[in-house]
């Protein structure tokens, strides 16, 4: 990944400007990131330890814990180390690295909410046969394709990011190294760029959000022509809420940031949304599947009378 440009450094003007907030929030979002990191870390352990959880849905899940402790080592560490310092540097290696984490593990996470989708569709309309459709096989088959994928994705950015030249201002105006910040600052003809950041990076974002769509409706069409009940239809689709939940967190800020164009007017929102998917996402996702799940809440109780 050779690039002719004349940076060798970026500066990441973080979330604010304003110095008197900084200690502030160094400790509120290293409050987050301790919160985020335990949490997750928690229920990982808890979904490898208990033999009652090793099912197809806590499989997936720990993978999601798992993508959400990298997800926010990926970006608050540094982001925690610059409202400390005076000079919030990065190094152009490393902000190539943490461009190509950040979409590796995002856009992962992405692929990764649909195929959760897709378990909830089979458990609740192919009861019978769902232990032999979601087999061990094919859910390590399925993880395995979308962490591939994810990390392709991510290099094919990274590779066509650094054979940018980049000659002018160095000052990145968010608190991590992102593609469209970058391509704001880059000399020369970026469309190929920004072609690709529309077209593989949106599909890769809106094709599993449509699939995990598809698999509801689905689900709630299914429910409703075979019960003709209200009362059955909100039970079983009780079962999916949390879910629903993390994908409307994970997906609404997504879709916000990445469907309109690079404009000035957008940067300070763009820092604001990144925040959400970033930092508030990976904190809520084990709050939300362990106060609404009851095995989740036994199994966590069971971990703690025996210690």
């Amino acid at each position: 990944m050779l690039n002719t440009t004349s940076v060798t450094e970026f500066l990441l003007l973080g979330v604010t400007d304003i110095q008197e907030l900084q200690p502030f929030l160094f400790v509120v979002f290293l409050t987050i990131y301790f919160i985020s990191v335990t949490g997750n870390g928690a229920v990982l352990m808890i979904f490898i330890s208990d033999p009652r959880l090793h099912s197809p849905m806590y499989f997936f899940l720990g993978n999601l814990s798992y993508l959400d402790i990298c997800y926010s080592t990926v970006t608050l560490p540094k982001m925690l180390q610059n409202f400390l310092s005076t000079h919030k540097a990065i190094s152009f290696l490393g902000c190539i690295s943490q461009l190509h984490f950040f979409h590796f593990l995002g856009s992962t996470e992405s692929m990764l909410l649909a195929v959760m989708a897709f378990d909830r569709c089979v458990a609740i309309c192919k009861p019978l046969r769902y232990t032999v459709i979601m087999n061990p096989q094919l859910c390590t088959q399925m993880a395995i394709t979308i962490w591939v994928i994810g990390f392709f994705h991510a290099l094919l950015h990274s590779i066509m990011t650094s054979r940018l030249n980049f000659c002018g201002s160095n000052r990145i105006h968010h608190f991590l190294c992102d593609i469209k910040p970058l391509l704001k600052l880059a000399c020369g003809n970026t469309e190929l760029n920004q072609w690709l950041l529309s077209t593989v990076t949106g599909t890769i974002a809106m094709g599993p959000f449509f699939l995990t769509l598809l698999s509801y409706f689905y689900i709630i069409t299914y429910l409703f022509f075979k019960t003709r009940s209200c009362s059955m239809l909100c039970k079983a689709l009780s079962t999916c809420a949390s879910h629903f939940m993390v994908v409307i967190l994970f997906y609404a800020p997504v879709l916000f940031t990445y469907i309109h164009p690079a404009l000035e007017s957008f940067m300070d929102q763009d820092r604001i949304v990144a925040i959400m998917y970033t930092v508030v996402t990976p904190v809520l996702n084990p709050l939300i599947y362990t106060l609404r799940n009851k095995e989740v809440k036994g199994a966590l109780g069971r971990v703690i009378r025996r210690l």
